[in-house]
């Protein structure tokens, strides 16, 4: 049965799908298998501690007790940032990361917040586009991210019959 629940960042759940995300990322990269220093290197560069609380939120996507996806997003700047959004290869095509990013919007949206947006990489070929099927749409770079070349955003409104929130 497959669930999806609030993670704690730094956790062994949390750490384990986000340290097997970066490591294919890394890798896809680099074009050949990532070394754990490399993805070290990257998850310092990019922590993920702050996805939690006032600041932001760690979904992740159990299938009976397996992790096997995640999604997260930081709150800053009146905006929702859509990061670390993964499956696992063995549970690709389920719609798993799409109802995790579905979820993360009705986060931000719970917080006020009317827009998501997401830098990433034209050679993620299936995230980008599992964006642009979601609704969201290239924009100019809102950020400096070494290694984005794609930047995406998404309006966010509430469902009907939903009242609005303060932000």
């Amino acid at each position: 049965m497959q669930t999806i629940e609030i993670g704690i960042p730094g956790t062994a759940d949390a750490d384990g799908i986000v340290r097997t995300y970066l490591t294919e990322v890394v890798s896809r990269y680099h074009g050949r298998p990532a070394t754990h220093r490399e993805r070290d290197a990257v998850l310092a560069d990019e922590p993920y501690d702050d996805l939690q609380g006032d600041t932001g939120i760690l979904l992740l996507a159990r299938d009976d007790d397996a992790v096997v996806a995640c999604a997260g997003a930081r709150f800053v700047d009146g905006h929702a940032e859509l990061t670390k959004v993964f499956t696992l290869p063995e549970a690709r095509g389920r719609g798993i990361a799409r109802r995790l990013v579905l979820q993360v919007e009705e986060a931000a949206l719970g917080r006020g917040l009317r827009s998501l947006r997401l830098d990433t990489r034209s050679d993620l070929v299936e995230a980008c586009a599992m964006y642009e099927s979601l609704g969201f749409r290239p924009v100019e770079a809102f950020n400096d991210a070494p290694y984005a070349d794609r930047w995406y955003r998404k309006d966010l409104t509430p469902a009907a019959g939903t009242p609005p929130t303060g932000s």
